[in-house]
């Protein structure tokens, strides 16, 4: 499993932020739509329905992020605070309106500026029809199966996100 931009991919799952795990919320890309995991959130939002699909709350890389991360992790673990990752929102707009999910960011310290503005381009190409949404998930899905060994180095991530946004 890998992390690539804002995306979670897993045996060939896509998700939203960190793949979740147990009952912890989570948002994951499937063939058939938009599925909201967790004990807080459920539902399945068809692709069809789907008019746009974009990103809240997300840590960027900063200084003061990184410190600020740095002694969030000591007293995490050294002095036994609060053990809540951090989340984002993710926003899912349909025929009925906004829908507000969570999903746990899969970057500690954050995300770079440019991961999360190509990320925003992907997920903005994922409403854009069927044809691109099944090849984009495809193009994802089977980079996922094939890569082993953790998430690919900064660069590699932004030209994955890059070749994935453009189809």
């Amino acid at each position: 499993m890998a992390m690539v931009g804002l995306f979670w991919i897993a045996e060939g799952d896509v998700y939203v932020g960190a793949k979740p795990a147990g009952l912890a919320d989570g948002v994951r890309l499937t063939p058939e739509g938009v599925l909201a995991l967790g004990d807080k959130q459920s539902g399945m939002w068809p692709w069809e329905d789907v008019r746009a699909l974009t990103v809240d709350n997300v840590p960027v890389k900063s200084l003061k992020r990184q410190v600020g991360a740095v002694v969030d992790l000591a007293l995490t673990v050294g002095l036994g605070g609060s053990d809540d990752a951090p989340s984002m929102t993710v926003r899912l707009t349909d025929a009925e309106g906004d829908t507000e999910l969570s999903a746990y960011t899969a970057a500690a310290v954050g995300y770079s500026q440019r991961e999360y503005d190509l990320s925003r381009e992907l997920l903005s190409r994922l409403t854009e029809g069927a044809g691109t949404l099944l090849a984009t998930l495809t193009a994802m899905s089977d980079w996922g199966r094939r890569h082993e060994g953790g998430s690919p180095r900064a660069a590699e991530r932004e030209r994955l996100l890059r070749e994935w946004a453009e189809g």
